[in-house]
């Protein structure tokens, strides 16, 4: 099982767990009671029960590299390109946009 924090603005969203039946989202506590709070994504909206999917949430696998990039990645850094969730934590610590990715 492999896990990463997925971040807005460096504060702490929630947690993407990859488990054998597939991948699960769970917003923060603290995140989800903030005044301030916003989904990672129209397709995640803010609740407090996890998110199921058999494959990566289309969001995250989004923010993985792609093309030339992904050719980089691979050679580079002998990642799979079909380790999504492999990929998802090595290359989005510093994502267009707000959202970030660590590993747990």
């Amino acid at each position: 099982m492999r896990q990463a924090k997925i971040l807005i603005n460096d504060d702490l969203a929630g947690i993407l767990i990859e488990h054998e039946e597939g991948y699960e989202f769970t917003y923060d506590d603290l995140y989800l009671n903030r005044k301030d709070a916003k989904a990672i994504s129209l397709t995640i909206p803010l609740q407090d029960t996890p998110f199921q999917s058999e494959h990566l949430f289309p969001f995250f696998d989004g923010l993985i590299p792609e093309g030339w990039l992904l050719e980089i990645v691979h050679k580079n850094w002998k990642l799979n390109p079909r380790d999504r969730m492999g990929l998802l934590v090595a290359t989005c610590k510093d994502c267009i946009g707000n959202i970030s990715v660590l590993p747990l």
